[in-house]
C-alpha cells in the first residue's frame, strides 16, 4: 500500500513544505508544538486509508464546506491523505458503475476504511423516503458501517438528525449514532460544519491511528472543547455589558455583543470563532449575525434565534452551563448598571 510519504514525494511536495504542514495541523489539533516533528515522522510512514462517503437526507452543504478547505486543501485531502473510493458528487463515476466502485472498496479495504455519512437517515414506512437503487438508506448504510474501522457523521444532520429530524419529523430521520451502536462514531456537526474542522478530524485519525479524544455528544474536544462565547472577539463588550439592541444600531456598528439579539455562541461548542470560516477569513458573529446554535442537538426545534437566551427557555441552568450562565447574570447586571448610571448623568446635566 502506498505510503502518504510515497505519495508526497510523487507529487514533488518538498520536505520543507511538509514540515510547515504539519506544523499547521498541530496548531489546528491544539497539541504543543513540539509534537509537529513527531506527527510529521508519523504522516510519512502512514498508509492511506480508503474513505467511503455516503450523502442520505442532506442539502450537499457539507461536501460545499469540503471543498473549501484550505488546511489541507481539497486536492491534497483527495489525492495525498487519503483515498476517497466513493463519493456522490465528486467522483466521476455515476449510476452502476458508482456502485460497482463502493462495492468494491468495501471488500478491498474490509475492516479498514473509514465510513463517512452527511445526512440524517429515514426510518419510517421501512425507510422507504430514501433509497438508492430500490435499496433504503438504512440498509445501505449497515452495509457500510459492517466493514468500517470508524463512522464520521458529518454535519448537524448526520450528528443528531438536523433539520430533516425536526418537528414534525415525517420521515423518521435519525442521527448516524442512533443506529450505529457497534462501531465508534465520531460527530461533526455544524451546518455545515467548518472544512478544517472535517480534515482536521481525518488527517488526526491518519496520523494516531485512532479516533480523537470525543465529548459526551461524541464530538472531538480539540473543535468542539469550548463554546463560540468562550472564544469569541466581542466577549469583552458582553463582560462589559454593552450589547446591539438592533443589527443597525451604534453598539451593532462599534461591534458589541449580539447576546440581546438572540446569539447563542454561549451554549454552543464550535470552532467558529477561532478557526473561522473561509480560509479564516471571518465567522457569523464576525458578519454581525448571532449564532444560532447550528453544531448542537435540536437547535432547529429549540429556535428563538432573535430571542436572548434565558435558562428557562434551554431547559435549565445545568443546560446552559455555570460559568455561561454566571456570564450572563453578570453581563446582564453591568448593562443594568451602566443603564442607570447614563440616566443619571442625564438627568443631572
Amino acid at each position: 500500500m502506498t505510503t502518504l510519504g510515497d505519495a508526497l514525494q510523487a507529487s514533488g511536495v518538498n520536505r520543507r513544505a511538509f514540515l510547515k504542514f504539519c506544523s499547521a495541523l498541530t496548531s489546528l489539533m491544539a497539541l504543543p508544538p513540539g509534537m509537529a516533528p513527531a506527527i510529521a515522522q508519523a504522516l510519512a510512514k502512514a498508509k492511506r486509508p480508503s474513505v467511503i462517503w455516503l450523502s442520505f437526507q442532506e442539502c450537499t452543504g457539507c461536501t460545499e464546506s469540503l471543498t473549501r478547505s484550505s488546511s489541507p486543501t481539497l486536492e491534497n485531502l483527495i489525492l495525498d491523505l487519503v483515498s476517497l473510493d466513493y463519493h456522490h458528487t465528486l467522483m466521476a463515476a455515476s449510476g452502476t458503475a458508482a456502485e460497482a466502485a463502493r462495492a468494491a472498496a468495501m471488500k478491498e479495504w474490509d475492516g479498514k476504511y473509514l465510513l463517512l455519512v452527511d445526512g440524517s437517515i429515514p426510518t419510517s414506512d421501512g425507510g422507504i423516503y430514501g433509497t438508492w437503487g430500490g435499496e433504503s438508506f438504512v440498509d445501505i448504510l449497515q452495509q457500510g458501517v459492517k466493514g468500517a474501522a470508524a463512522v464520521v457523521a458529518i454535519g448537524s444532520c448526520a450528528s443528531f438528525g438536523g433539520i430533516p429530524k425536526a418537528n414534525p419529523n415525517p420521515t423518521g430521520a435519525r442521527a448516524v449514532s442512533d443506529l450505529v451502536k457497534d462501531k465508534p462514531v465520531i460527530n461533526v456537526p455544524g451546518c455545515p460544519p467548518i472544512a478544517v474542522v472535517m480534515t482536521g478530524v481525518l488527517a488526526h485519525y491518519l496520523t494516531f491511528g485512532k479516533i480523537p479524544e470525543l465529548d459526551e455528544q461524541l464530538r472531538p474536544r480539540a473543535f468542539y472543547g469550548d463554546t463560540i462565547h468562550d472564544r469569541c472577539y466581542r466577549r469583552p463588550f458582553y463582560d462589559q455589558g454593552k450589547f446591539a439592541k438592533t443589527f443597525d444600531d451604534e453598539g451593532a456598528r462599534n461591534g458589541w455583543c449580539l447576546y440581546e439579539l438572540g446569539c447563542k455562541g454561549p451554549i454552543t461548542h464550535n470552532a467558529c470563532a477561532t478557526v473561522k470560516w473561509n480560509a479564516g477569513t471571518s465567522f457569523p458573529i464576525q458578519s454581525g449575525h448571532g449564532c444560532l446554535g447550528c453544531s448542537e442537538p435540536d437547535f432547529w426545534d429549540k429556535g428563538s434565534f432573535y430571542k436572548a437566551l434565558s435558562t428557562t427557555e434551554w431547559g435549565n441552568a445545568k443546560t446552559l452551563g455555570a460559568a455561561a450562565a454566571v456570564g450572563i447574570a453578570a453581563g446582564a447586571a453591568a448593562a443594568y448598571f451602566g443603564r442607570k448610571r447614563q440616566e443619571k448623568v442625564e438627568k443631572e446635566g
